[in-house]
């Protein structure tokens, strides 16, 4: 005799719901979202779900969202987090207020003195920021960076130690054509006055994802080390920033020598797949589209939107 099927719990279908939510590749949570609320048809169920996870996914997708007031842009991420909701944007000492699950920017204030660096600190920030800006205009055009003083912000003068952090993210969304893809990497420099050292440590992570006709996914991560003299605010922010612009472009140089690697192995549908990825990442994602692909830029909004990843939610949800 078959066993009764167990329904699930309210609390059950929440982490299903949260985990979905939080794995939804490059911009599709909103996706992900709508069929999830139509597959659970509980608001109440849905809204703790999305309440909850919205946050960490923005946080951790490093989205950036246009401030009102045409202040420009503020990148949500960790290192700005000031409270629920309110994010520093170190470019304009502006804090932005934040509604996670709409992923807008409702609200603009100016940062409080105690909010931001000292000047001894701004300095150092505002130097290698100005760096990073020209970096990433050339690099990734489709970026934004932030530089953020996480540790030693009321520094007031040489003789002690104090960290920045260098976030950029970059992404280059288009589900009309079935196709997304982002890179974020995270710079911590630890600036060490008294052996007159700065030590960086970088995490990289580009993502590829194209669901036309199937659903294949590229999250790869990278993890690296370096250090340099430290110096005047102006000399260290170049140092650093070739620093940065040397492991990020060897980086992507490996991803495609892995992608030659495997292409000379075999012609099999996984390598095609893989290669397929592996250069949108590149030139997608990354780079300028220099192409011009009438047919898919034609393409209406179809059924095919709709998050790839809602047929395995139901079929859980079954059980």
């Amino acid at each position: 005799m078959a066993e009764e099927e167990t329904e699930l719990s309210e609390e059950q279908k929440k982490e299903i719901a949260k985990w979905f939510l939080l794995n939804a590749p490059a911009g599709e949570i909103q996706y992900v979202a709508k069929d999830l609320k139509t597959v659970l048809n509980d608001d109440d169920v849905y809204n703790e779900a999305a309440s909850e996870a919205f946050p960490v996914y923005n946080k951790s997708h490093m989205i950036c969202l246009e401030m009102p007031g045409r202040f420009g842009e503020v990148l949500v991420t960790s290192y700005g987090e000031l409270q629920d909701n309110e994010y520093l944007d170190p470019k304009t000492a502006q804090v932005a207020i934040v509604d996670h699950v709409k992923q807008v920017c409702t609200e603009v204030r100016p940062a409080t003195d105690e909010e931001l660096p000292s000047p001894y600190i701004e300095e150092y920030r505002c130097a290698l920021e100005a760096e990073m800006l020209k970096y990433v205009g050339e690099a990734y055009p489709k970026g934004f960076c932030s530089v953020y003083c996480i540790n030693g912000k009321d520094v007031e003068g040489s003789g002690s130690d104090f960290e920045l952090v260098v976030v950029i993210s970059a992404a280059r969304l288009s589900p009309q054509n079935f196709c997304n893809g982002s890179w974020r990497s995270i710079w911590n420099i630890e600036c060490k006055d008294d052996i007159q050292l700065l030590e960086l440590k970088g995490k990289l992570q580009v993502g590829a994802h194209y669901f036309e006709e199937g659903n294949v996914q590229l999250d790869a991560k990278h993890e690296c080390r370096d250090s340099t003299i430290f110096q005047s605010p102006d000399d260290s922010a170049i140092a650093i920033a070739n620093i940065i612009r040397q492991h990020e472009t060897e980086y992507l140089a490996s991803l495609e020598e892995t992608n030659a690697c495997m292409c000379d192995a075999g012609s099999s549908e996984e390598t095609t797949s893989y290669s397929d990825l592996i250069s949108l990442a590149k030139h997608f994602a990354i780079q300028p589209d220099k192409r011009d692909n009438k047919r898919t830029r034609d393409r209406e909004m179809t059924n095919s939107t709709r998050s790839p990843i809602t047929g395995l939610f139901v079929f859980i949800m079954q059980f």
